[in-house]
């Protein structure tokens, strides 16, 4: 497996972090790979910039941070902005179409998809907006196997949530399947 180098962006609330924290532990616990988590709030947690690196690879790891990200995930305009010039050529960069206009020209597969949009018709609520971006992100990337994200949130999310949030997971999967990387 090629070193998978990800950057989550959006703003504090939108479940970035709970999103990267979930694959993170997905890869090391239940692909039984080297994965590594850490993140960054703006200057307000709630509404401010955040951002979560995720490094997955089957060698060790030995520095945290991911200084050029093979994949980019941003859910605001604000996060866009920051950090889209630190994409790594070839890479690729997902939005949400709904709070996202690709501006920047990088050098990187842009998908921009309707996830938070999606989420409220299908599912009307914004609380699974994170775990169907996770869905796409997979979907796009065959990162990891779905079943091993299934199997994380059954250890961290009550069980009368688990329907809501599968079904999450499976509509980003079914966009993200639509959009090999």
């Amino acid at each position: 497996m090629e070193r998978s180098r990800l950057v989550f962006s959006g703003s504090g609330g939108q479940g970035v972090i709970t999103a990267a924290i979930i694959l993170a532990k997905a890869a090391a616990i239940f692909e039984h790979k080297n994965a590594i988590q850490s993140q960054s709030y703006g200057a307000a947690a709630r509404g401010g910039i955040t951002r979560s690196d995720v490094i997955i690879d089957d060698s060790k790891i030995f520095f945290p941070k991911v200084t050029q990200p093979n994949i980019l995930v941003s859910l605001t305009q604000e996060s866009y902005n920051n950090f889209a010039s630190i994409i790594r050529p070839g890479g690729l960069l997902l939005v949400d179409s709904k709070y996202v206009t690709i501006e920047n020209k990088v050098v990187a597969k842009h998908i921009s998809l309707p996830m938070y949009d999606t989420v409220i018709k299908e599912i009307k609520t914004p609380i699974v907006f994170n775990i169907c971006m996770l869905g796409t992100l997979i979907g796009i990337s065959e990162l990891i196997k779905p079943e091993s994200i299934i199997k994380v949130l059954e250890n961290i999310i009550p069980e009368e949530f688990m329907e809501m949030n599968q079904k999450a997971l499976n509509i980003g999967l079914e966009m993200g399947g639509k959009k090999k990387y």
